[in-house]
């Protein structure tokens, strides 16, 4: 439901879901594959490598790509699997070394991890295992992400100049499931924070971002590849209704799950309804490298050192505010001016996720700081350690 332009709690009923979700897709309308699986087009890569160094053939397969990834009425179910993504898995062993050999030593270093939408220390995780990977491997990196099919999946969903990040997810046997949810930017936020932004903003975050897995194991379905609801991503309301119990409970009941094979890679669209499947195998430890790719467009124009506004502005706003010359509207949009005001991006190793929800921000720790008056020195310890923690 709509609230004079925006979004209620209530929005994203299960009524639209299931209208939504209840499409099925005609392979008869897509041009470079035939093979549909429970409403997942699957690319052959074997056959389609080729025709990526041809540009017409190329863009073409792009907007194809575009098509079953976009969120708008008409479009198609959101995801997408590239068989053989890594023709030579070669690579994708290299880089499994490289993955194991960090995670021995962060365990062994006593790092703590947090999860998103999953219990800590359920899964080994490798935070930023793009940079980790580059700087212990550098050729094997190359290797690895010199992949031209990875590269059109993501200029087709975000244009040129995208912006990669990466994390490792191994799951063990018995690791559970993770709870169904939308991913970054308004998927990390509460639902009362989600209903703060426009009906426009939900529609961009699901462009801002692209979301990929590349298996670094064979996955049958008993290991738990992600499941996945196609088309759910069209549900306007879905960044608030997803955290609903019917809706968790109709996700279970109509959700896939594909079993991919090492050098296989699932995209989708970060607004789709999804999360990691329950390791029910004996034996596999289910290890995905999932991307994490962002348009160039999410950037202000200048650099701008906001904690030292803050720390120049925190004891005028408290002088302001006990003189009476701002009220508390006027002060929370002076610090939106100057403080950073939102979580991301962060260090994920030095400032973990709890529960899947968003950091607190440095606009939060000016506003909570005013709030319980703390002194001038108490801030600036406060908002060294915020910093520090962020810091790569």
């Amino acid at each position: 439901m709509l609230d004079r332009g925006y979004f209620d709690l209530d929005s994203g009923d299960l009524d639209e879901l299931a209208e939504v979700t209840g499409r099925v897709l005609d392979p008869a309308g897509l041009a470079y594959t035939d093979t549909v699986s429970r409403n997942v087009p699957l690319y052959d890569m074997n056959v389609l490598r080729a025709r990526l160094s041809d540009p017409g053939d190329r863009r073409a397969l792009m907007a194809e790509w575009a098509w079953v990834l976009g969120q708008g009425q008409g479009q198609g179910p959101g995801v997408l699997v590239l068989k053989a993504a890594y023709g030579d898995t070669g690579p994708i062993d290299r880089a499994s070394a490289v993955f194991d050999a960090i995670i021995v030593a962060e365990k062994a270093a006593g790092h703590g991890k947090g999860d998103h939408f999953a219990a800590a220390g359920a899964n080994d995780r490798i935070w930023n295992s793009l940079q980790k990977q580059c700087l212990a491997d550098p050729e094997g990196f190359a290797l690895y992400y010199g992949n031209p099919a990875i590269a059109a999946v993501c200029e087709a969903w975000l244009g040129p100049f995208y912006q990669m990040t990466a994390q490792v997810n191994l799951v063990h046997p018995g690791g559970k499931a993770q709870s169904v949810h939308r991913d970054y930017h308004l998927g990390f936020q509460t639902a009362e924070v989600a209903a703060r932004f426009p009906p426009h903003a939900h529609a961009l975050s699901a462009v801002m971002t692209l979301q990929g897995a590349v298996a670094h194991c064979d996955m049958p379905v008993e290991s738990g590849p992600t499941v996945l609801l196609p088309y759910s991503q069209q549900v306007p309301g879905g960044y608030l209704a997803h955290r609903r119990a019917e809706v968790a409970v109709y996700f279970a009941e109509h959700a896939v799950q594909l079993p991919l094979a090492k050098g296989d890679a699932l995209f989708f669209n970060p607004a789709l309804y999804h999360g990691a499947g329950e390791n029910r195998s004996n034996d596999i430890a289910r290890m995905a490298n999932l991307l994490q790719v962002s348009s160039a467009f999410g950037r202000a124009m200048e650099t701008v050192d906001r904690s030292a506004m803050c720390r120049a502005l925190y004891p005028v706003l408290r002088r302001l505010v006990a003189e009476c010359q701002l009220d508390a509207a006027g002060a929370e949009a002076a610090i939106a001016a100057a403080a950073e005001g939102y979580s991301f991006p962060t260090n994920l190793d030095t400032d973990p996720p709890v529960g899947g929800l968003a950091l607190e921000t440095q606009v939060a720790l000016v506003t909570r700081a005013l709030s319980e008056a703390w002194t001038q020195d108490a801030f600036e310890v406060a908002l060294d350690a915020q910093t520090a923690r962020r810091a790569p």
